[in-house]
């Protein structure tokens, strides 16, 4: 079966090819966009949520402050970037949706099971889009708390990651799923089912996504590398 470091080399290389750019191209203009709108609103508020977490660091953890720092730089990056990954696939979904359609049919000579018109599958991207926040959200939100909680917060950052890579399959992976008439909770379900490619996919992804404006070029190839792994490891599962 295919592993997740060779599906998104080669989903990278698909979503590159003749024929693929001009759905990869407008999604890429609107993340620079949100990429240097956040950017901007980081770096002017970096220092101040730094030092509010800090101060809430009780006395008698103080002699930890060589760690704590750290760990709370590191959440913090890891909810700004996490936070840009999910503001830019809301705007940019049904040019993902597109594109995931178009490399299933190069990939392995079918089409998609969706025979919905453009229009609509524009339109019921963005609402899949509010599906996922539905079901990411609350859990960002949870784990948020859980991050501030004394000692607990020590562990943050690997619940962050797990989270992070969870979530990061979810997102891509949904789209060649949403393609073929696979619903949420069942696309859930089959992710669960291959737990290690999920997770290993989902951190791949995860950690391109860390690699400033170079992940603006490499996403296309997440979502295209998703239609692999669709097809080697969750199409065959039997439906809910």
């Amino acid at each position: 079966m295919l592993d997740a470091f060779t599906a998104l080399v080669r989903g990278t290389r698909l979503a590159y090819a003749p024929g693929m750019r001009r759905y990869v191209f407008v999604p890429i203009g609107i993340n620079l966009v949100v990429y240097g709108l956040m950017l901007y609103y980081v770096v002017s508020h970096f220092g101040g949520w730094l030092d509010g977490w800090m101060a809430m660091v009780p006395s008698w953890l103080e002699w930890l402050s060589w760690l704590i720092w750290p760990l709370f730089v590191l959440s913090l990056v890891l909810i700004v970037f996490f936070t840009f990954t999910l503001v830019t696939h809301l705007i940019a979904a049904p040019f993902y949706g597109f594109l995931a359609a178009r490399v299933e049919v190069v990939a392995t000579g079918r089409p998609p099971l969706d025979d919905r018109g453009l229009a609509r599958t524009a339109v019921d991207a963005l609402g899949r889009e509010l599906v996922k926040l539905g079901y990411i959200l609350p859990r960002m939100a949870l784990l948020f708390v859980v991050s501030w909680v004394p000692a607990v917060n020590l562990i943050a950052p690997l619940l962050w990651l797990l989270f992070s890579a969870w979530i990061m399959a979810i997102t891509y992976l949904d789209y060649p799923m949403d393609n073929n008439k696979v619903s949420f909770a069942d696309m859930r379900r089959r992710l669960s089912a291959r737990r290690w490619p999920t997770l290993s996919y989902g951190a791949w992804v995860t950690l391109i996504t860390w690699i400033p404006l170079a992940n603006l070029f490499l996403l296309p190839g997440a979502v295209a590398g998703a239609v692999l792994m669709w097809d080697s490891h969750y199409r065959g599962l039997p439906t809910s």
